[in-house]
């Protein structure tokens, strides 16, 4: 049995959830103790993606032969996934004691517990080979990071959209100016038949476009891994069977070609919350997160540029407790998804005394929670409370793997009273917990029209006129 990672107790502990132990505290506790025996050694993670891009991230672990060295396999497991969800990577260079090497091959393997992320990351992502190196820390190779400016084009007359699982939002956008915004309710994980996806994404364009003299350009947002305009992985299409998965991949050029063939960019939903909080602030080192049908987030550099990362936190653990709630895809547990979204909200619900009403949408479903919320009901301030102190430990977290100045953010789970509940009680655990991160980082919770239509309008600047 491996000796596991010593949990903490967190000092705000969330309402609904006395059991919740944040990743943050755990990985601290651990590095305390490596330093505390004096002899820690490197372990150094690349993350191997296309074209030769790769990420590092280097720490250190007891030894082999220490009496502790089991705890370095749940801890460089953990670090591992969440690399994988926060970067990506085909291929994992695992530099360091060979035993944490092997385990990591062991645990990502077809047959093994991560196999979800070897397939996810392997073959459908990538489309290689997942693979595990095990290697000495120096033998893992340099950094070679990609760094691309998109968005922040305001000219002309553009269609933003952005794809949630409840609704589909649309705005249409005169040189920089919102003149049409609206939300269509939609099931788009309800559907296999790849003709709806298409059929209700072109009619909410159309509408669009009949608000403007003419279509200059289209940007839009979902979530899932994006690769030149194709889902190469997106939960909305989850219903689509996988003989039928080409017809998603050129989803996009076909719409493209259905609209006049104008300029045409889809991108991650996350990505378009971290554009829109930079282009709002006029500031860069921006993490975006967006709490809708799951969680979303995207990344904009110290130098105001997007990555190739992934930035898939919604499957990236933050939650080391043994029971937390596993996410019913990936079958992991602790993970953001179900923490920073609808999701949570249903979740917990019950151990706020709340019934989540059965047979409607998921947007029904937390409209109706939500309704509760700005009743003054204390079973759903619980809730968004809860919400509240997850995420100040998740910033923490989050902190340790991105430069960080702002965090934005935004989705239909901040709406109303729910996103000043959340903000306060984040700042509270910043406060309370990491002072010295509280005081660089600011949490910032835009207006209720941006946070419930704010990633259209920014994705309508990401194509670049001709």
């Amino acid at each position: 049995m491996t000796q596991a990672l010593t949990l903490i107790a967190p000092r705000f502990v969330p309402p609904l959830d006395p059991d919740f132990r944040p990743a943050v505290l755990a990985n601290r506790a651990f590095q305390a103790e490596v330093a505390a025996s004096g002899g820690g050694v490197p372990l150094v993670l690349g993350l191997e993606r296309v074209d030769g891009t790769l990420s590092r991230f280097e720490t250190t672990v007891f030894p082999e032969g220490h009496p502790r060295a089991e705890a370095n396999l749940q801890y460089a497991e953990r670090l591992v996934k969440f690399l994988l969800w926060q970067r990506g990577g085909w291929k994992v260079y695992a530099g360091g004691p060979r035993a944490i090497g092997e385990h990591l091959r062991r645990t990502y393997a077809p047959d093994g517990p991560r196999a979800f992320d070897y397939h996810f990351m392997g073959e459908q992502v990538y489309q290689q080979p997942f693979t595990v190196v095990v290697c000495a820390a120096d033998e893992v190779p340099p950094a070679h990071e990609s760094e691309k400016a998109l968005g922040r084009h305001l000219d002309g007359c553009r269609i933003g959209f952005d794809l949630g699982a409840s609704d589909l939002k649309v705005s249409a956008v005169i040189d920089g100016e919102p003149v049409f915004s609206t939300e269509i309710v939609w099931e788009p994980r309800q559907n296999s038949n790849p003709a709806y996806h298409y059929e209700r994404i072109l009619a909410a364009l159309q509408l669009a476009a009949s608000k403007l003299p003419r279509v200059d350009a289209i940007g839009g947002s979902s979530a899932g891994v994006y690769v030149d305009n194709r889902p190469m992985v997106a939960s909305l299409f989850r219903g689509v069977p996988a003989e039928r998965y080409g017809e998603v991949r050129s989803l996009f050029a076909r719409i493209r070609q259905a609209m006049g063939g104008v300029p045409l960019e889809v991108i991650n939903d996350g990505e378009v919350t971290a554009l829109a909080g930079s282009m709002a602030l006029e500031d860069d080192s921006i993490l975006g997160v967006a709490m809708g049908s799951s969680e979303a987030a995207g990344y904009v550099t110290p130098t105001g540029s997007l990555t190739d990362w992934l930035n898939e936190l919604a499957f990236a653990p933050l939650d080391y407790q043994p029971d937390a709630p596993a996410d019913e895809w990936s079958g992991d547990r602790g993970v953001g998804a179900l923490y920073f979204s609808q999701q949570a909200v249903f979740r917990l619900a019950p151990r706020a005394g709340i019934a989540v009403p059965a047979g409607v949408t998921d947007a029904e479903k937390l409209k109706a929670v939500q309704e509760k919320l700005e009743a003054g009901d204390e079973g759903a301030t619980q809730i968004w409370r809860t919400i509240g102190v997850y995420l100040g430990y998740a910033l923490a977290h989050y902190a340790d793997f991105y430069a960080l100045k702002h965090a934005l953010i935004l989705g239909r789970v901040t709406s109303g009273r729910g996103g000043t509940l959340i903000l306060e009680e984040a700042n509270d655990v910043l406060r309370g917990e990491f002072p010295d991160l509280a005081a660089r980082l600011h949490i910032q919770l835009p207006d209720e029209k941006s946070r419930r239509v704010g990633q259209s309008i920014a994705a309508a600047s990401l194509p670049e006129l001709g």
